[in-house]
């Protein structure tokens, strides 16, 4: 990977051609009058949103000349099946597209084996769950989905979460003035929260040479296990703000520990 240069699967994302709206529509026009050249220029013309696809699944370790394959494969075929008349830009339709089909990958490709009889009860289960929406107009609970399976509320529980996709506690959920919120941040902690008294004494030592604020913020995270939403509710700041604070609280306590 040069400088200012990537190249994924042999081509130099660089100098991916970007087509404009009227110009994509102009393509698919000449496409459906039976122009298969329209086509090829359709797909170069969309390489980079495949691209920009991609990057939400950078933390998952797979490679990515694949996933920029396998997205190029959604991508086509939202492209053989884009309908003009629906009057919606090309890339709001290809773009869950192109996430089905990554996902798709990856969980074919999980090294977690999930049974075909419990992936059918699972999909069975989500287009039920669509159903009863439209039905209702509401979302329908677990036991109503078993029912309408005729399957055990267990089973269904068991199916859907079977095949979720594992998520890196380091994977950032957003980002707020340059400073990213991390799975991680989003969970309680329901270890043991007794410490041994001798890291009791050294951490309480720690703590004494922080700000009352300080020290409120990494008493509710880390000895009462609550989260930094949690937190930011209860002493009414934002969880990015209790983000900076408690990395520059631990970040002190550690120069005084060591």
């Amino acid at each position: 990977m040069a400088r200012n240069k990537v190249e994924i699967c042999g081509v130099d994302t660089s100098k991916l051609p970007v087509l404009t709206n009227q110009e994509m529509r102009v393509l698919f026009r000449q496409l459906q009058a039976g122009d298969r050249s329209a086509r090829e220029k359709l797909v170069n013309g969309n390489l980079r949103l495949v691209l920009s696809v991609i990057q939400r699944f950078n933390n998952r370790g797979e490679n990515v000349d694949d996933l920029f394959q396998v997205g190029c494969i959604g991508m086509m075929k939202a492209i053989d099946n884009f309908d003009l008349g629906q009057n919606v830009k090309f890339s709001t339709y290809a773009v869950p597209m192109i996430i089905g089909e990554i996902r798709r990958y990856l969980r074919d490709n999980n090294p977690i084996r999930v049974s075909r009889s419990l992936r059918d009860i699972a999909f069975k289960a989500l287009h039920v769950r669509d159903t009863l929406t439209n039905r209702h107009s509401r979302e329908p609970t677990v036991q109503e989905i078993a029912e309408e399976l005729n399957v055990p509320k267990e089973d269904v529980v068991f199916a859907l979460d079977a095949i979720q996709d594992p998520v890196s506690l380091f994977e950032p959920i957003y980002q707020d003035g340059g400073d990213p919120i991390y799975v991680m941040d989003q969970l309680s902690d329901d270890k043991e929260k007794d410490f041994k008294w001798v890291e009791e004494i050294a951490l309480r030592e720690a703590m004494n040479k922080l700000n009352e604020r300080e020290k409120l913020i990494l008493s509710m995270r880390f000895f009462e296990g609550k989260t930094q939403m949690e937190v930011a509710d209860e002493i009414g700041i934002s969880q990015a703000q209790v983000s900076r604070l408690e990395k520059a609280a631990i970040h002190q306590m550690q120069k005084f520990v060591q």
